[in-house]
């Protein structure tokens, strides 16, 4: 089947049938769908030719199933580990930094991430890592019951093993360029869905690698992080508005396909948290809640039994009431030990329409 920009090959990873597609792009890049084992389904790897071997952006989450990928992957472009050359994450997320220690091992390549984000992936994953009480502690102070939060953590546990074994990291900033297939790439950051996340953008092609922040079809996620006293809404929006300054004719996300109407997806993006802040502020409005019981109102039984998927809507919701606190819209106060907000605004009384 084919693209606009490339052909879509499906492939067979090994002998259990395990399915993955590549796509081809511009100069021999390959888009990989690396599978990942919730909702999402899979994420995008980039396999980008050099000079001398190739690099990786973003491997993937560290399972089975990814690695038989990776594997096929390999053995169909008639390559061995040791052509990989360079490991490139544009942020820390399980799903994009899993793999990036097994590909080391196995090639020997240099992993570049950002101090800020490497930081964070120790706090997560690091041998004191206390993230998980933190977390539940977090969520305990916004109304989440003790079941759902013991269950929160164990899916925690669960990401250890994606992530191991950790990384040898370079690092590197915003600001900086870098060579990337043959071309020089400005780093751009990108906060909000993660903090020390970069952006590449190619000027001559008019190309952007933007990870996990801008996507076509879904949106990214917007967490509040237990040690980070900020408004990653309020990043992440400002972060949207220095990328729209940028021309660009074809992005690489890390979800779904690459895409075209780069400022229009951005457009979109703006407008989805305008309305969900809208309707949260007119919903406190009737009553004041707390960030769980926003997000019961908000999700409703999406979210029953699946607490990986609860996690990210309970720490977006929290992030949208920080945001509507921070801009005078909302005001909270501690009752009986759990955080409840209120609106402030008269002019919230209404919800728009979506």
């Amino acid at each position: 089947m084919k693209s606009a920009h490339g052909n879509r090959v499906k492939q067979t990873a090994n002998e259990a049938d395990t399915s993955f597609y590549t796509t081809s792009w511009q100069d021999g890049w390959l888009q990989i769908k690396v599978p990942v084992p919730f909702s999402l389904k899979w994420v995008n790897s980039y396999l980008i030719p050099e000079q001398a071997g190739y690099t990786i952006i973003d491997p993937g989450l560290r399972t089975d199933e990814a690695i038989n990928v990776w594997t096929a992957v390999l053995q169909q472009n008639g390559l061995q580990w040791g052509d990989i050359t360079r490991v490139i994450l544009t942020h820390q997320h399980p799903d994009h930094y899993g793999l990036a220690g097994y590909v080391q091992e196995r090639s020997g390549a240099p992993v570049y991430i950002t101090r800020t984000a490497h930081e964070y992936a120790i706090r997560l994953w690091g041998e004191d890592s206390g993230f998980s009480h933190q977390l539940q502690s977090l969520y305990e102070e916004h109304g989440m019951p003790l079941q759902e939060r013991e269950a929160i953590a164990d899916n925690l546990e669960t990401f250890v093993a994606m992530v191991t074994p950790q990384p040898q990291v370079h690092y590197f900033k915003a600001g900086e360029h870098m060579q990337i297939g043959g071309l020089s790439w400005r780093l751009i950051d990108a906060p909000g869905h993660a903090n020390g996340q970069l952006c590449f953008y190619q000027p001559e092609r008019k190309w952007m690698i933007c990870g996990d922040q801008v996507l076509p079809h879904i949106t990214p996620n917007v967490s509040v992080v237990p040690w980070e006293d900020n408004d990653p809404l309020a990043d992440f929006l400002q972060s949207l508005l220095v990328l729209k300054q940028y021309e660009v004719v074809l992005a690489y996300p890390g979800h779904r396909d690459p895409f075209t109407d780069f400022h229009g997806r951005i457009d979109e993006l703006l407008q989805h948290h305008a309305s969900r802040l809208d309707k949260m502020a007119a919903m406190l409005s009737k009553e004041p809640r707390t960030a769980y019981g926003m997000c019961e109102a908000l999700f409703g039984k999406r979210l029953n039994g699946n607490a990986h998927q609860l996690r990210f809507a309970m720490s977006e919701t929290i992030a949208h009431l920080v945001h509507l606190d921070r801009k005078g819209r909302a005001a909270s106060s501690v009752i009986d030990g759990a955080r409840f907000y209120c609106a402030t605004d008269a002019s919230d009384l209404e919800t728009p329409e979506a």
